[in-house]
């Protein structure tokens, strides 16, 4: 079962990035709805294994991360209530980050575990690397190689050698998504 579930987040989240990565080319903005679609289909195989494994912090994020793909996914539609949407947003995220770091506080005695610092990490390079990057800032994929590194090092303290490799891989395609992104960027400032 742990196999599987490595196989079906893993895939579904490099999908994601490389989907991600793709869609900062300026004749392929299609892509970053794929990109937020297949990484829905992807959190109900790492929520199950960061719950066994007690990484609440993590969990809590990546529970909460649906409502942050769907403004993605409103944000290119360029709908007109998107200001109130994100303050929801904002708000049931937050509250899912303090619920899973009180959590893991209680479980753990206090955030005295390496993979708790780690688990920080990851939630920041996710949540301002989901937030920059739908608001079309290139920067969030300097937050995202933040989430990759720390959560491939989680992975490896854990022996989830599936998600390591992935990991791995990822790092190419947020490095591939920066570099895209940067250069668009100087190409529209010519």
């Amino acid at each position: 079962m742990d196999i599987f579930l490595q196989l079906w987040g893993g895939i579904f989240y490099l999908l994601a990035k490389i989907f991600l990565a793709i869609s900062e080319n300026k004749n392929r903005k299609n892509f970053r709805i794929h990109g937020w679609i297949v990484y829905i289909i992807g959190v109900p195989a790492w929520v199950i294994i960061l719950f066994l494994n007690k990484n609440w912090i993590v969990m809590s994020i990546e529970a909460g991360s649906i409502p942050s793909m769907i403004f993605g996914i409103i944000m290119l539609s360029n709908k007109s209530y998107i200001h109130d949407l994100e303050k929801y947003i904002k708000t049931f995220t937050g509250i899912l980050i303090v619920l899973g770091i009180m959590y893991s506080i209680y479980d753990f005695g206090g955030i005295n575990n390496f993979s708790q610092i780690l688990e920080l990490g990851i939630t920041v390079g996710f949540l301002m690397g989901t937030y920059l990057l739908a608001k079309k800032n290139h920067n969030g994929w300097l937050y995202f190689a933040l989430m990759n590194i720390s959560m491939g090092i989680l992975m490896i303290i854990q022996s989830k050698w599936i998600f390591v490799i992935l990991q791995i891989i990822s790092i190419f395609f947020v490095i591939y998504g920066f570099m895209t992104a940067k250069k668009e960027i100087n190409f529209q400032n010519r």
